[in-house]
């Protein structure tokens, strides 16, 4: 008995290698397709963050200007106390900034660590020509702080091009004059808190646009789709005004003398002496925050809600279940996918707002993403920008984490 002959096409060509081909074409043809969407993906999302990741470890102001003492620094292990071949190095390099006009951009580095910094570089090198062995004797003589151990540390941090401080610095650490980490005195404390009190706003915000936005999307998804799109119009139209216009729009509404409050005092609700504080504190962040961020809740709810038969809460009563036990044993269930899908979107944008917290927030409404943005255009330290992004990012990437486990990504509802 033979072995039976090759299936081959019809050219002669064996039909698993004809197969093969036009699954590798496919293969190419669809790759091609998304190729366009890819590449926009990676230059304008993966390619920032990782700079930004980058940034967040990386400054070589210090590194990168101070030859002298980078090398002295990597021949004396960290506890050295600087010698008189310290201070010629860093009398050597104060000189090199002086002709490369750098020493601003050094001190700055060093600032970034231990605040006045700047200005003891700036003026050290602007006397550099000046300065004669013994080196230690001319350099203190000039100003004592370039005897602080604290600024010796700081230095001898700065002089690797990668560091942890930035990251150090957004949770409210730094390293004594030792190396060991500490925590910033109580009084100087600030990122933690802005990262606690933006969490917690922003789950506090989420929370509240729950409450609203369940009725609202109950309501559009039981009425007939007739009266339901019309309504929609209006879940829809806040996306059709700029943001900024709402949020200014909540500033002439909540002021002390907005409509909110004079409303207030017409109707002898309160007396025009007690007028409410609804603006530029936490109060106003929360409403405007909630109004704006509706309807990312709104959508996902109604998107799992229309679907949901009628007849399956009729049965339920049919059986003798109340309307309060089949909401809570038969509806309430099937809406969870989106109650956590617009839970999730909503708390990711809110801990990532800045323009209206800025504008209606005050010092009391400010969340991290504000700090960011101040560091980012005003103070110019990106490293740190970047190191509190990078935590921001890592929290929410946290979120993704726990939804996936609690709900499942495969059973995200988001329209």
């Amino acid at each position: 008995m033979t072995d039976a002959a090759p299936l081959t096409t019809a050219d002669g060509r064996p039909l698993k290698a004809s197969l093969a081909s036009a699954q590798a074409r496919s293969r190419r043809r669809a790759f091609l397709l998304v190729l366009p969407l890819l590449l926009f993906i990676l230059v304008t999302f993966v390619v920032p963050i990782g700079q930004m990741l980058f940034r967040s470890v990386h400054n070589d102001a210090f590194s990168a200007n101070m030859p002298n003492l980078v090398a002295w620094f990597a021949e004396n292990p960290a506890g050295t106390d600087p010698d008189e071949a310290a201070f010629a190095a860093l009398a050597a390099d104060l000189l090199l900034a002086r002709e490369n006009r750098t020493a601003g951009q050094i001190g700055t580095r060093v600032n970034y660590d231990l605040s006045g910094s700047r200005s003891l570089f700036t003026s050290g090198a602007r006397s550099a020509n000046r300065y004669e062995a013994p080196f230690r004797e001319a350099l203190l003589d000039k100003d004592e702080d370039w005897g602080d151990p604290q600024l010796w540390q700081v230095m001898r941090s700065a002089s690797s091009a990668y560091t942890g401080s930035f990251y150090l610095a957004a949770v409210d650490a730094t390293r004594d004059e030792t190396g060991a980490i500490t925590w910033a005195a109580e009084n100087r404390q600030i990122y933690i808190d802005l990262f606690v009190r933006t969490l917690l706003l922003s789950a506090l915000i989420t929370f509240l646009t729950f409450l609203l936005g369940y009725p609202i999307a109950h309501l559009l998804a039981t009425l007939p789709l007739r009266y339901s799109n019309l309504l929609m119009i209006f879940v829809l139209l806040p996306f059709w005004t700029s943001l900024l216009v709402r949020t200014t729009s909540w500033i002439v509404l909540l002021q002390q003398q907005g409509v909110v409050n004079s409303t207030l005092v017409a109707t002898g609700i309160i007396d025009d002496g007690n007028r409410l504080s609804m603006i530029y504190n936490q109060a106003g962040t929360i409403i405007a925050m909630t109004h704006i961020l509706l309807p990312f809740m709104v959508l996902p709810l109604y998107s799992v809600m229309r679907p949901i038969p009628p007849s399956y809460v009729r049965a339920a009563r049919s059986l003798g279940a109340s309307s309060w036990k089949a909401f809570r044993a038969v509806y309430f269930p099937l809406t969870v996918p989106g109650i956590a899908a617009g839970g999730l979107l909503v708390f990711i944008l809110a801990v990532g707002y800045y323009i209206t917290p800025a504008l209606v927030g005050g010092a009391s409404g400010q969340l991290i993403s504000n700090l960011i943005a101040y560091h980012m255009t005003t103070s110019l330290n990106w490293s740190l920008a970047a190191a509190l992004a990078s935590i921001l990012l890592g929290l929410v990437l946290l979120l993704y984490w726990l939804y996936d486990r609690l709900i499942g990504i495969d059973n995200l509802k988001l329209g």
